[in-house]
């Protein structure tokens, strides 16, 4: 194995935000500042606090006033894993952050690493999932309907779609990718999921160089199993690139050693996204790889291109040479402890691994998005109907008969009651299973005059002397198509 050059510091140094995290998060950060302490990185860090301690403290959102200002000061945070409850109470740390941020764009390479044996070892998988950060279903805009009920509203616009595809594309030319790869599931969800596909196959006509797809994102998941070398950059809305993106590192040895960056406009935090392993906590066996791979991308954000090699080649040289590692990737499952693997990457730093491709990394173009409310003015918008979502106990054929008497004498007709997306009045044949949930779908018997919203307010009058209505959506046509789904 060949020397590499010396590290060539930068002028001066980078404040970046430390946010240890719960659990072994304490341990893997103070692991990975080892590391680029030696390797002559030019970081100066800032404590700052979230997850589990500032839940104790009663701070809902999981981070406090003083560590949205450090990042906010210094733009970059490294952050350890975050303990988040599952089912109840706060919010996700995580989500508070890159929600603060507007972190729009969450960048997963998953890269096979030398020594670390999986199933799918010397297949020379070699991509990076890009997914969207802040919208879908993760806007978190959840409301009960009934006490039996629940709805979550899923949010995509065209504007994230174009930030997280130009991203995608970015990351491809500052890593001389060749292909983009956007998976969606627009062959149901038309709108939302629909919406990336079309937006996505309209700005990578925007770059020649690279070549581009669209696939299902269920047969995403099957590709990625089945042939993972054809991927290079694959972008996915923010829920579908969270699965996958964690089925992907599954490839190449697990959450353990999957870094992944956050990116927005005026600010980028980079993290281990595995666990924070409670269980283990405390007893200096876990493993840093994940953070201080993450830690590179890192270093690459603030132009330190030397340096991250210089690291990464080391962590290479030991994973191969398969000496102090710890028993999560140990070859005869017996470990050590984490202060000597970090000892051992250290003491490899210098040299360079000959079995590991290199890759070029230049600075990701990221385009700067003005502060301004954005906003997609249509042609023609046309008011053509509301549902109405009410609760009852009664079957559609007796809702229906209330719902038209309510009707009666109003600017509407009743056209439609569903239950889960199927229609089950005028009846079509078939079974479906009832629940006290109804989409009644009302159509302005002739256009309204106005904006409609008197004969809206007239109909949910009328409806709520009989039925509990939860909320209504209006039935629109924007530049003379439907922009609503039908039953």
């Amino acid at each position: 194995m060949d020397s590499i050059p010396a590290h060539v510091p930068v002028r001066s140094k980078v404040k970046v935000t430390a946010i240890p995290g719960d659990g072994i998060g304490p341990e893997v950060m103070q692991a990975t500042q080892q590391v680029l302490a030696a390797a002559g990185a030019q970081v100066e860090w800032e404590e700052a606090l979230a997850g589990a301690e500032a839940f104790r403290k009663g701070i809902a959102a999981g981070a406090p006033q003083e560590t949205l200002d450090s990042i906010a000061r210094n733009g970059v945070a490294l952050k350890g894993p975050l303990e988040t409850p599952v089912g109840y109470g706060e919010k996700s740390a995580n989500v508070t952050l890159r929600k603060v941020f507007e972190m729009y764009g969450n960048v997963r390479p998953v890269r096979e690493l030398p020594g670390i044996r999986t199933p799918f070892s010397g297949r020379g998988i070699d991509f990076v999932v890009v997914r969207e950060n802040v919208e879908d279903v993760y806007a978190g805009i959840e409301h009960m309907q009934t006490p039996g009920v629940a709805q979550c509203l899923k949010i995509i616009t065209e504007a994230g779609c174009e930030r997280i595809v130009r991203l995608a594309a970015a990351v491809a030319e500052a890593e001389g990718r060749k292909k983009v790869t956007v998976s969606t599931k627009a062959n149901i969800m038309k709108l939302t999921e629909g919406m990336l596909k079309r937006v996505g196959e309209q700005v990578l006509k925007d770059y020649p160089s690279l070549t581009h797809e669209h696939m299902i994102v269920d047969n995403c998941a099957h590709q990625m199993v089945i042939r993972p070398e054809q991927f290079d950059v694959t972008v996915m809305t923010n829920m579908n690139g969270d699965i996958l993106s964690d089925l992907a590192a599954g490839l190449v040895g697990g959450l353990g050693v999957a870094p992944s960056a956050n990116l927005g406009d005026e600010a980028a935090m980079f993290e281990a996204v595995h666990g924070s392993a409670p269980q283990i906590a405390g007893k200096g066996i876990a493993n840093p790889t994940a953070l201080l791979l993450s830690s590179l991308m890192m270093l690459r954000h603030i132009g330190d291109f030397a340096t991250a090699r210089r690291i990464e080649h080391a962590l290479y040289v030991t994973l191969e040479e398969g000496k102090d590692l710890t028993g999560d990737i140990a070859r005869d499952g017996e470990g050590v402890p984490t202060a000597a693997f970090v000892d051992r990457i250290i003491a490899n730093l210098g040299r360079e691994s000959l079995n590991v491709p290199d890759r070029e990394y230049r600075p990701i173009a990221l385009k700067k998005w003005p502060q301004i409310t954005w906003y997609r003015a249509a042609s023609t918008r046309e008011l053509v109907g509301v549902d109405v979502f009410v609760e009852s106990e009664r079957d559609p054929r007796a809702i229906s008969i209330t719902l038209q008497a309510a009707a009666e004498g109003s600017a509407f007709d009743l056209t439609m009651i569903g239950s889960r997306g199927a229609q089950v009045w005028p009846d079509v044949g078939g079974h479906t299973f009832l629940v006290d949930h109804f989409r009644a779908r009302f159509m302005f018997r002739e256009p309204p005059k106005g904006n409609g919203i008197a004969e809206i307010t007239d109909l949910l009058q009328r409806i709520g002397r009989q039925h509990n209505w939860m909320h209504i959506e209006k039935l629109q046509r924007f530049d003379g198509a439907d922009a609503y789904s039908k039953a």
